[in-house]
């Protein structure tokens, strides 16, 4: 049988990347969107091009009853689910800067990037501890996407920052308590990658690829992600749960 993943936000920039690599790699797919499926289509047809049956599991993370609609469809159609990729997240609607920004801002990106995904990662974790006590044979991983936020700090996007480093948490927190039905758990810490939601600050970060901000002077791509992804999930780092991978150019290296 074909392992299958579900990917949050799995039909556009970095989501997208790690779906086609995953395709690739010969899993079917359970992709998550806040589009309707139309709007989705060609993504999805161009991962079943590559050899994946996909179902597309509409809704948003940030909403309970949206968790538990997306968990039963990917289940309903696949039987399992053998990958979780938690990529799905919102940059501020408005950048502001911390001293002015709204509880409205920091309440939206907070339930989408960090509460979201925690309680989604808990409902398919239960699953998944539940399949590996039925059969020891079954394999799952869970795989946490976040952002050099996480640690780099930027005033006028503190919200996306703490969302960000409280996923970098909840890694760490899964793989503890997933270890004991051996399910490795990961970090996936992604630089500047191009996606749309980087595209309104392109001439910004231009700049500081020129004047060196990354050892790797190139935007990141979201296929750059997708290999890591794959990597881990063809079992290159079995001995590796809870640890954070950085595709980011050699950003956060310090150098004097």
């Amino acid at each position: 049988m074909k392992k299958t993943a579900l990917i949050t936000g799995g039909s556009r920039g970095i989501g997208f990347g790690i779906a086609k690599a995953l395709a690739k790699e010969g899993y079917n797919l359970a992709i998550n969107g806040v589009r309707d499926e139309a709007g989705a289509a060609d993504a999805l047809n161009e991962l079943r091009e590559l050899g994946a049956e996909v179902a597309y599991c509409q809704g948003s993370i940030a909403s309970a009853a949206d968790r538990e609609a997306i968990i039963e469809k990917a289940y309903s159609v696949f039987g399992q689910i053998n990958l979780l990729v938690n990529n799905a997240g919102i940059a501020p609607r408005v950048r502001l800067d911390i001293l002015e920004t709204t509880v409205e801002n920091y309440q939206e990106v907070m339930t989408t990037n960090l509460e979201g995904p925690f309680f989604f990662t808990q409902a398919i974790g239960k699953r998944m501890a539940a399949a590996k006590q039925d059969n020891h044979a079954f394999e799952a991983a869970i795989i946490f996407v976040t952002s050099i936020s996480a640690t780099v700090a930027s005033i006028n996007r503190g919200e996306y920052c703490i969302s960000k480093a409280g996923l970098a948490m909840t890694n760490l927190l899964f793989a503890v308590r997933m270890a004991e039905y051996n399910i490795p758990v990961y970090e996936i810490r992604p630089g500047i990658i191009s996606t749309d939601m980087t595209s309104k600050v392109q001439e910004k970060y231009d700049n500081l690829f020129q004047s060196g901000i990354a050892l790797q002077p190139r935007w990141g791509t979201p296929e750059d992600v997708g290999k890591a992804v794959a990597s881990l999930t063809r079992g290159d780092f079995p001995y590796s749960t809870g640890q954070v991978i950085g595709v980011d150019g050699g950003m956060l290296i310090d150098r004097l």
